[in-house]
């Protein structure tokens, strides 16, 4: 065989070097923020880190499941290979009633306390049981969104993203802007006036859908101020990727400030059921005034029971 020269072993170990150092590099860039918050996006809200927790803590726990499993294989296949001086099949079992219990309980307890942490993380994300310091009817159109401030007496009416494909400048002006103050609770109360679409504000870590006659509702605390993109996350049609909108988290005063522009350029008053397309079947109990419950097949005196 052919021994390297001094140059070319030098050669070779400069370029070992830098591939481990690229590895290195590839390995530790996954340390950042967006691998210890999971890859999800940046929560703006209060809720927000308890679901990227959970959401950590699910895949830290199948990992160490997986790596188990994938242990136990590989001990199998080493420890019990067929050695050079045996012949024949190895000693079969039909069963192990220690093992066979364990692997029946363990996954069962597993899915149990999963289960378990999820419905109460669920419960807490839907909970509007606190008061609110404003209330927002987010409705859902073919494709577009409305937006009434409930006390404030306001509405935004939004059009559609036309020539998104187009990717031409100047479109997120044209999108619907739902503005919030910052460090506040806001509910959203959700009702849709056609199909089923799914109101999504990424960094909200949040969404939930809107469903033809029926009210859903849930609360946010904005934590940090800043525009951010919202869009429909329901397939509902043929425009449905146009279906967008934007959230601007401003301070109380700039809010104050955008209500009395709004109700100034023509947004005073709330929007009623009347452009809704089909009719309402039975719904449930909705935070809005008499006026907008009249097309819901629901009374003032349900929601108070």
């Amino acid at each position: 065989m052919q021994r390297q020269t001094a140059p070319a072993r030098r050669r070779n170990t400069r370029l070992g070097r830098l591939g481990l150092m690229a590895a290195l590099a590839l390995v530790l860039s996954g340390c950042g923020a967006e691998f210890q918050r999971g890859y999800l996006p940046e929560p703006v809200t209060e809720m927000g880190p308890r679901i990227v927790g959970f959401w950590n803590g699910t895949w830290i726990a199948a990992l160490a499941i997986g790596v188990l499993v994938w242990g136990l294989i590989l001990w199998c296949v080493v420890a019990y290979r067929r050695k050079k001086d045996e012949t024949g099949l190895p000693v079969q079992l039909r069963y192990n009633v220690p093992l066979e219990i364990l692997y029946t309980v363990v996954p069962v307890l597993m899915v149990a306390v999963l289960f378990g942490k999820t419905v109460d993380l669920q419960h807490d994300m839907v909970d509007t049981s606190q008061p609110a310091d404003v209330t927002v009817n987010a409705i859902g159109k073919k494709w577009s969104w409305d937006f009434n401030y409930v006390e404030d007496q306001a509405h935004i009416v939004g059009t559609q993203a036309l020539g998104l494909s187009k990717g031409e400048e100047g479109l997120p002006e044209t999108l619907p802007t739902l503005v919030l103050p910052v460090d506040s609770r806001i509910e959203f109360v959700l009702t849709s006036r056609d199909v089923i679409h799914s109101f999504w504000v990424p960094q909200f870590i949040t969404k939930l859908d809107m469903l033809p006659g029926r009210v859903n509702t849930f609360q946010v605390v904005t934590t940090t101020e800043g525009v951010f993109q919202g869009k429909c996350a329901e397939l509902c049609g043929a425009y449905h990727s146009q279906m967008l909108f934007q959230v601007e988290v401003v301070s109380q005063a700039e809010y104050d400030e955008f209500i009395a522009d709004l109700k100034a350029s023509g947004g005073d008053g709330l929007l009623g059921n009347e452009y809704n397309l089909y009719g309402l079947h039975e719904g449930e109990p909705a935070k809005l005034p008499a006026e907008l419950l009249e097309d819901y097949d629901v009374s003032l005196e349900e929601e108070d029971n």
